[in-house]
């Protein structure tokens, strides 16, 4: 049976982040990808200048034609920046009874645009956080949820990280791609011992799309039958070489994507 892993989640005008990187990263690690459309965007590698948000009774028939069809094992959640669309999503994911939820709690964007209400926080950590294997907040993202500043250090890391398991979450990876130091350091904790991921920094101003092909790259782990901490192993293998090989990559004139393919993007798309 061909693994199946479907992205909810806004799309990216400039191919990203987003549906596209989620696309593109489940292409690349051999799982077939379907897609929820939950919102527009307007946006390049410079930032982003316009969201149209897909109505909820829109995102609920996407998602009704995927699960009614599709064999799906396992489910990537991005931007989603509406308590309607937060609402409809959930209530299709239990209409359907999904399993392997990977929900990233996308609030701002590389170039820092807010990308989730303020009103839609609350709803999010009442209705996804509980549904999902795991939960992949970035540092900004972990203290909007907690209410608490910037983690600056792998213990308040953990703190934060355990209070979102509080609000019901199975697993919390905490992504430190935006701290300092030489290593890029996540932690993944649930029940029992914290899983210290660990990579070197990469110099590069091409990370646009990074925690979007993270979660995404998980979904596809865990479509394959992985558990949660081979597919986040893996996951995080498979970004640190997207990270690397971003540079190889000429696209725009801001926060660069990522080489979602960077074992062939030198022959296709690099200039000489």
């Amino acid at each position: 049976m061909t693994p199946v892993a479907v992205t909810i989640a806004g799309s990216d005008s400039s191919g990203g982040a987003g549906i596209q990187a989620d696309l593109k990263t489940f292409a690349a690690l051999g799982v077939y990808g379907a897609s929820v459309i939950a919102a527009l965007t307007a946006q390049n590698t410079k930032g982003v200048t316009g969201i149209h948000d897909v109505p909820a009774n829109f995102i609920a028939q996407q998602i009704d034609a995927v699960f009614s069809d599709l064999d799906v094992s396992a489910v990537k959640i991005g931007m989603l920046s509406q308590v309607a669309a937060i609402q409809a999503v959930a209530q299709g994911l239990s209409r359907h009874k999904a399993k392997n939820i990977v929900l990233d709690p996308v609030m701002v964007a590389t170039s820092g645009d807010r990308l989730l209400t303020s009103e839609a926080v609350a709803v999010l950590r009442h209705e996804l956080i509980a549904r999902a294997i795991v939960v992949t907040p970035n540092l900004p993202e972990a203290a909007v949820l907690t209410g608490a500043s910037i983690a600056r250090n792998e213990r308040e890391m953990e703190v934060q990280a355990r209070e979102i398991l509080a609000f019901g979450a199975r697993n919390v990876l905490i992504k430190g791609g935006h701290s300092d130091g030489a290593e890029s350091v996540d932690l993944l904790i649930g029940q029992g011992e914290v899983v210290r991921l660990s990579a070197k920094r990469i110099a590069t101003n091409n990370t646009h799309g990074s925690g979007c092909t993270l979660s995404s790259a998980i979904a596809a782990g865990l479509a394959k039958g992985l558990d949660l901490i081979a597919a986040v192993q893996e996951a995080k293998a498979y970004v640190t070489a997207a990270i690397a090989g971003a540079d190889r990559l000429k696209v725009g004139h801001g926060h660069g994507p990522l080489n979602h393919f960077p074992d062939q993007a030198h022959t296709r798309w690099s200039k000489s």
